[in-house]
C-alpha cells in the first residue's frame, strides 16, 4: 500500500511582493522532508529500526509577487488538472491588490484552494475579514514574523485538510451517482410496473384499469364542454371455435392482429382497450355523435374482412359492435359499458359481423343472459340436467342397436332450455367440463340398468366439446365412469368434432390410442364441416364419421350437398369406416341414404330424442316385431 503522504497534494502558491519572502518559504517547505529530525535519530538509537518511518510531506511550490499574477497561475493550474491545495497570501503587495482582494478573485477562479494570509500589520482585524471574505473554513492568519514550524504546520495540516476534502467530495458524488443511478432504475421499474398494471399484457393495449381512467376523463371533459362521446363493445364473431381449433397460441396470434387493425381504425385521441378474451372497447374522442361512431364502427367491420392466416390456416374474420352514447344512454361508466355490450349482445343475435346502437329493452335481455348464467352454476348440484336419447338406426334394416346421448336442462321458470342456448354459456363460465362429466357418468350408468333389466346390449353416444377434450384427463374420467358403472367399454361411443381432433394431434393421437385399446368406439362429428382431411382419419383410431345434418337437409335439392355426401360415404367406407347422417327427417332423404351406402342414420323420421323410459319402450317393441317376424318365417306365413 503506498503511503499515505504520497497521494496529498502538496502544491503550494505563495503571493508575496518580496522575494526575499519567497526564499524562505522555499527553505522552510522545500527541504521540509530531506533531514531527519533529531527526534528521529533518538528514536532509532533506542527502539531500533524495525519498521518504516512516516514519511514527512512533501512540496512543490510556486511564486507570485502580485495578486493578479497568483490568480492567473491558479486558474492555469486548476484547468491543467493540476490545481493548488494552499496560498500563502501577503497582506500587503503595493501597487497591486491587498491580500483580501487577491483572495476574493482566487476563490472564484478555485473555490477549493485553502488560503493562509500573512500580515505584519494590526491595521485589518477580523471584521475585515468577514465583511470582504464571509464566513470561510478555508482561511487562517499567520502574523509575520513567523517560525519555520508555523508555516510546516499550516502546510502539512491545510494540503491534508485539501486532501481530505477532495476525498470527502468524490465519495459523496459516487454516492450522489449510485442513489441517481438506483433513483431511474426505480424510476424505470416503476414505469414498468405501472405499464403492467394498466396494459393488455397480450396486446399492449390499455386494460380494464386504465380504461375505467379514459372513461372518467372522458365523462369530466364531457361535462365541462357540454359534449357527448360514444363507447363502443366489440368481440369476434366464432373466436372460440377458432381457439377449440387451432389451439390457443393461434387464438392469441389473432388476437394481437386484431388489435393492430383496432388501432389503424380510429384516430389518436380515441382509446382502444382489451378487457378479456376477444373483447374490445372503443372510447371515442369527445362530439363523437351517431353518424361519427357507427362511421368508425364501419371501420372497424370493415378492417376485420381481410383475410388473414393463423397457423398455416387462411381465416376469414368478423366483429359484432355494440355502441352506447353519453350521456343519452348513461352518464355512469359501468352502465355505459353495460349498455354498449347488451348492444353487442344485440348484434350477434342479428346474424353478427354488424353493428347496433343501444336501444331501450336491449339491457333487459342482457340481464336474463347474466341470470341465465347464473342459473347454470347451480343446475348441476340441483339436478336439473336429464339426458334424451335419440336412436342410431341401421339404414338398411331399420334395427337399431345404439343411441345418441343429448342433454337438456329443464329450468325451474323457463322450462327445458336446449344446448346450443346453455353449452356456449357452459364453455364461457367453465362449466363445460363438469356437465360433460355428469353426462359420461350417467350414460354409463343408465347402459348398465339397461342390461340389468335384460334389455339387448346397447351402445350409446356422448358428445365431448373440445374443452374437456383438451382438459387432458379424459380418458381417466371415462375410465373411471366405466368402472363406477361396471360397463363394458364397448357399450360407449365418444362424439368429436375435427376441430378438437385437430387441436393437438399428437396429444390427440394418445388419447384416442388409449380409448380404442380399451373398447371404446371413437366418431368423428359434424364431418365435413371443419378440415375434412384424409390424413387425420388415417392417423387416429377412428370408427364412424356423422355427415353434418346441414348437408342431409338440402340432400334432396342441392346436387352439391349430395355430391358432398357421396363423397363421404365413399371415402370412410375405404378407410374401413361407418358412416351415420344426422338429421334425417324424411322418407325421400333415407332413401336417398340408403342407395348411398350410408350405415346409419338418426334423426325424427325414425324417432326424436326420446327419454329412457321411452327408449325401453321403443326398444321392447322393437324386440316384439323382431319376434313376430321370426315366427312367421318360421311358420310359413308372409
Amino acid at each position: 500500500m503506498k503511503n499515505d503522504a504520497e497521494t496529498i497534494n502538496g502544491r503550494i502558491l505563495v503571493i508575496d511582493d518580496n522575494p526575499a519572502i519567497h526564499e524562505d518559504f522555499a527553505k522552510i517547505l522545500a527541504c521540509a522532508g530531506s533531514e531527519e529530525t533529531g527526534m528521529s535519530q533518538i528514536e532509532k538509537l533506542l527502539f531500533g529500526d524495525e519498521g518504516p518511518a512516516p514519511q514527512p510531506p512533501s512540496f512543490e511550490l510556486q511564486f507570485a509577487q502580485q495578486g493578479a499574477d497568483g490568480v492567473k497561475l491558479a486558474g492555469a493550474a486548476r484547468a491543467a488538472g493540476r490545481p493548488f491545495a494552499l496560498a500563502f497570501i501577503d497582506m500587503r503587495m503595493p501597487p497591486g491588490w491587498d491580500g483580501l482582494e487577491t483572495i476574493q478573485h482566487l476563490w472564484k477562479v478555485d473555490p477549493d484552494v485553502q488560503v493562509v494570509v500573512c500580515s505584519a500589520h494590526s491595521d485589518y482585524d477580523w471584521s475585515d475579514f468577514f465583511e470582504r471574505l464571509g464566513h470561510s473554513d478555508k482561511l487562517l492568519v499567520l502574523k509575520k514574523p513567523f517560525e519555520p514550524i508555523e508555516v510546516l504546520q499550516c502546510a502539512s495540516a491545510l494540503t491534508r485538510k485539501w486532501h481530505d476534502q477532495q476525498v470527502v467530495r468524490r465519495q459523496v458524488q459516487s454516492l450522489e451517482h449510485m442513489v441517481t443511478l438506483r433513483t431511474m432504475g426505480l424510476e424505470v421499474a416503476n414505469s414498468q410496473l405501472r405499464h403492467i398494471a394498466t396494459h393488455d399484457a397480450l396486446t399492449g393495449l390499455p386494460n380494464r384499469v386504465l380504461l375505467d381512467d379514459r372513461l372518467d376523463q372522458a365523462i369530466m371533459h364531457a361535462e365541462r364542454n357540454q359534449q357527448q362521446f360514444a363507447v363502443l363493445v366489440l368481440d369476434l364473431d366464432r373466436f372460440k371455435f377458432i381457439n377449440d381449433s387451432l389451439g390457443h397460441h393461434a387464438g392469441d396470434e389473432l388476437l394481437n392482429l386484431v388489435a393492430t387493425r383496432l388501432r389503424g381504425a380510429v384516430n389518436e385521441v380515441d382509446t382502444v382497450a382489451r378487457i378479456g378474451g376477444d373483447e374490445f372497447v372503443l372510447v371515442l374522442g369527445p362530439a363523437a355523435g351517431k353518424p361519427d361512431a357507427q362511421g368508425v364502427a364501419e371501420r372497424v367491420i370493415g378492417a376485420m374482412k381481410a383475410p388473414v392466416t393463423i397457423a398455416g390456416v387462411p381465416l376469414h374474420i368478423s366483429t359484432s359492435v355494440g355502441i352506447a352514447f353519453y350521456p343519452g344512454d348513461a352518464t355512469a361508466p359501468d352502465k355505459l359499458l353495460a349498455r354498449a355490450d347488451a348492444a353487442m349482445y344485440c348484434a350477434k343475435q342479428r346474424g353478427r359481423n354488424n353493428l347496433q346502437c343501444f336501444e331501450a329493452g336491449m339491457d333487459t335481455r342482457t340481464r336474463e343472459r347474466v341470470k341465465l348464467e347464473s342459473d347454470l352454476h347451480v343446475a348441476l348440484s340441483l339436478q336439473q340436467f336429464e339426458l334424451l336419447y335419440q336412436p342410431k338406426v341401421d339404414t338398411a334394416t331399420d334395427d337399431f342397436h345404439g343411441a345418441e346421448a343429448l342433454i337438456r336442462w329443464r329450468h325451474p321458470e323457463h322450462g327445458v332450455i336446449m344446448p346450443e342456448t346453455f353449452i356456449p354459456l357452459a364453455e364461457e363460465c367453465g362449466l363445460i367440463c363438469a356437465i360433460g362429466e355428469w353426462v359420461l357418468r350417467e350414460v354409463c350408468r343408465q347402459c348398465r340398468a339397461w342390461q340389468r333389466e335384460g334389455l339387448e346390449r346397447m351402445r350409446v353416444a356422448v358428445n365431448v366439446s373440445a374443452t374437456q377434450f383438451r382438459q387432458g384427463n379424459l380418458f381417466a374420467v371415462i375410465r373411471q365412469a366405466i368402472d363406477e358403472a361396471g360397463l363394458d367399454p364397448r357399450c360407449l361411443e365418444i362424439e368429436l368434432t375435427e376441430g378438437a381432433v385437430m387441436t393437438n394431434p399428437e396429444e390427440s393421437a394418445d388419447i384416442l390410442g388409449k380409448l380404442s385399446a380399451m373398447g371404446v368406439l371413437v366418431s368423428v362429428d359434424d364431418f365435413g364441416t371443419g378440415y375434412s382431411s384424409m390424413s387425420y382419419l388415417r392417423r387416429f383410431p377412428i370408427d364412424n364419421l356423422k355427415i353434418d345434418r346441414g348437408f342431409v337437409k338440402d340432400l334432396m335439392t342441392r346436387a352439391d350437398d349430395a355430391s358432398i355426401v357421396q363423397a363421404i360415404i365413399s371415402l370412410a367406407h375405404s378407410l374401413r369406416l361407418k358412416v351415420v347422417a344426422e338429421g334425417v327427417e324424411t322418407p325421400e332423404q333415407l332413401r336417398s341414404l340408403r342407395s348411398m351406402g350410408c350405415d346409419q342414420y338418426q334423426g325424427f323420421h325414425f324417432s326424436p330424442p326420446v327419454p329412457a323410459a321411452e327408449l325401453v319402450a321403443l326398444m321392447r317393441r322393437r324386440e316384439r316385431t323382431d319376434a313376430l317376424s321370426d315366427t312367421q318365417r318360421r311358420v310359413g306365413l308372409p
